[in-house]
């Protein structure tokens, strides 16, 4: 199957619909032969009844027939006429879905912190489907209603000409009334989509945490807050339902008009003998074509009006512009893992993180980077990598900076363990294995297990219910929180990088697995470039080098040995967790024998 590139697919409406033109012309040529074969039932109905009036009941009955299948012939060009311009419909909505979220993959924080998951769920869903109702639906509703309004009008004015005058007579006020609306339906949509996004998210963000709302005990608080959204979600839709159902009726009673006049001044036609009863019931089934059409064009208008206002909302996401952009250097041949870190500043909107960092780690060093919560570790994490906008000239992956090399030899050559590890709700082979194309083959499969190996898991998946085909739940809600961390650090393992950032692999952990992953680590050291970001002083003296950070700034750096002996911020991290371990180690002693010896409590 060929790999589908979604930077090749455009954005904009008149573009998609240039990318399917020949769907649409091929479903306007069925759409005229469906009413040229209409215009010939027209016609064959005025024959049957003036024949049939003269008791020529032999040419009736010819007619008739001719007329069955005229009509089942229209019914099948007809079927053909949607299939195809649904198709085409489909193709844009799959082709804006896929443009959609590799836009979304390329988008920085700054980009989510403005617009919240429930709203870019809503445009992702809701307003995708509106825009595919635009162009497939849509589409087929205007060339119909324009195919049948000319086929309409031929058929009538070739019956009388007077009398279709008559008939158009209240065209003019529905354009009116058409227009009218029109404009208020746009707005009415444009806020009832904003709405379904505000009320997305609230859902989302309740659900994401639900057992924060549980354990306070405030699941009515949380219903208020969801039925205010609801609430206006509701009465936004209710707004469009007005201005809806306020268009219908009086399209239905301009139609009503032409109708009584049309019956007023046709039968006065047939009792002068200008028209035959024959010629009058064709332009009545003539006149019925045209009837829908324009019935539907409020129905149309609606289709439109919400089409696009949510390509406008979608266009928001399409314009937006990445924070983090691909460099112009050719790729490398290969990529030896040094890393080089000079004179590093960053800031969150007005609040400066990192200030004049600065490192050198040779290709298979290790560098240990400690501090207290906030000194800017883990956003120093995610600079490495480029998941943030890294400063250019700051960062420097085998001497070339980082921002001019392609971000796919970036991301491949530093692998990221964050701290936060999420897992997708799937089994722990595919999160393990997530970049592998194929990841239930046996070749897929022993990559899987050297790298839960590595990372010290592979004991712990094999014995869980169902080992590596066990499905983690929402978020890896399934496992403990140091598998979850080991589970995410052989994801990281399993593309070989040349570089790997692990962010605080011990958060959260017990002292069983605390000596797991130390000991995981230990091993990376000894096979790549590894750069921890860790508050444990167990395992910053597992590395080559240790900087210190404060406030975003290189406070202390060298080896255990020298920093511990400095009497600085590193040596008094390294006493108060000696001092924790010493009360952890005296607790256990005092406890009775029958009590489980307790976990070592996370910094």
């Amino acid at each position: 199957m060929r790999k589908v590139d979604p930077a090749e697919f455009p954005t904009g409406l008149g573009a998609q619909f240039r990318r399917n033109i020949w769907l649409y012309l091929s479903g306007a040529l069925l759409l005229a032969t469906q009413q040229i074969l209409m215009v010939k039932r027209d016609f064959l109905v005025r024959d049957a009844v003036d024949a049939a009036e003269q008791f020529r009941a032999s040419d009736a009955a010819q007619d008739a027939l001719l007329m069955l299948g005229v009509v089942i012939t229209a019914a099948v060009v007809r079927v053909l006429s949607r299939w195809t311009m649904f198709t085409g419909g489909r193709n844009v909505e799959y082709e804006l879905r896929a443009v959609l979220l590799a836009r979304l993959h390329k988008l920085g924080p700054a980009f989510f912190r403005r617009m919240p998951t429930g709203e870019i769920m809503s445009r992702s869903t809701s307003d995708l489907q509106q825009v595919r109702l635009l162009l497939g639906f849509g589409i087929l509703n205007v060339v119909n209603s324009l195919l049948a309004f000319a086929s309409a009008l031929y058929v009538m004015v070739r019956v009388s000409g007077k009398l279709t005058l008559a008939a158009l007579a209240t065209f003019p006020v529905l354009m009116l009334v058409t227009r009218t609306f029109s404009g208020r339906m746009f707005s009415r949509m444009r806020e009832n989509q904003e709405a379904l996004g505000k009320m997305s998210d609230r859902v989302l963000a309740s659900l994401a945490g639900v057992r924060v709302v549980r354990s306070f005990a405030l699941e009515e608080a949380e219903l208020a807050t969801f039925e205010r959204a609801n609430q206006d979600y509701v009465e936004k839709n209710l707004s469009l339902a007005r201005v809806r159902g306020s268009m219908q009726p009086i399209m239905g009673a301009i139609l009503a008009a032409g109708t009584i006049i049309i019956f007023w001044y046709g039968g006065s036609l047939v009792l002068h003998g200008e028209i035959s009863k024959g010629a009058f019931i064709s332009f009545w089934a003539a006149l019925g074509r045209l009837i829908w059409p324009m019935l539907a064009l409020g129905f149309v208008t609606a289709i439109v009006a919400r089409g696009r206002a949510s390509y406008v909302r979608l266009k928001a996401i399409f314009d937006a512009v990445p924070e983090v952009v691909s460099g112009a250097l050719p790729a490398p041949e290969a990529v030896s893992g040094a890393l080089r870190v000079e004179g590093l500043a960053f800031a969150h909107g007005e609040r400066r993180v990192l200030e004049d960092v600065r490192f050198d780690i040779p290709a298979g060093g290790s560098l240990a980077i400690v501090g207290r919560t906030g000194s800017g570790k883990s956003t120093l994490a995610t600079l490495l990598p480029r998941l943030l906008p890294t400063p250019r000239g700051t960062v420097f992956l085998d001497g070339k900076d980082i921002c001019d090399l392609p971000l796919e030899v970036v991301r491949e050559s530093i692998g990221y363990a964050q701290q936060d590890a999420f897992l997708f709700s799937t089994t722990v082979a595919q999160n393990i294995g997530y970049s592998l194309e194929e990841q239930d083959s046996p070749e897929a499969m022993q990559k899987i297990r050297a790298a839960a190996a590595e990372a010290g898991v592979l004991q712990e998946i094999e014995s869980l219910p169902d080992g590596f085909d066990t499905v983690v739940g929402e978020r890896g809600v399934q496992l403990s929180g140091g598998q979850r961390q080991r589970v995410a650090l052989a994801r990281a393992l399993l593309r070989e990088p040349k570089i790997l950032v692990l962010d605080d692999p011990m958060s959260a952990v017990d002292a069983k697995t605390e000596a797991a992953i130390l000991g995981a680590i230990e091993r990376q050291a000894a096979r790549r470039t590894l750069v921890l970001i860790t508050h444990r002083v167990a395992a910053a003296k597992r590395c080559d080098r240790i900087i210190v950070l404060e406030r975003g700034r290189v406070v202390e750096e060298g080896t255990h040995e020298e920093l511990a002996a400095a009497g600085g911020l590193y040596a008094s991290f390294a006493e108060e967790q000696e001092i924790e371990a010493k009360l952890a180690a005296f607790g256990a002693e005092d406890l009775p024998s029958s009590m489980p010896s307790p976990e070592v409590v996370p910094a």
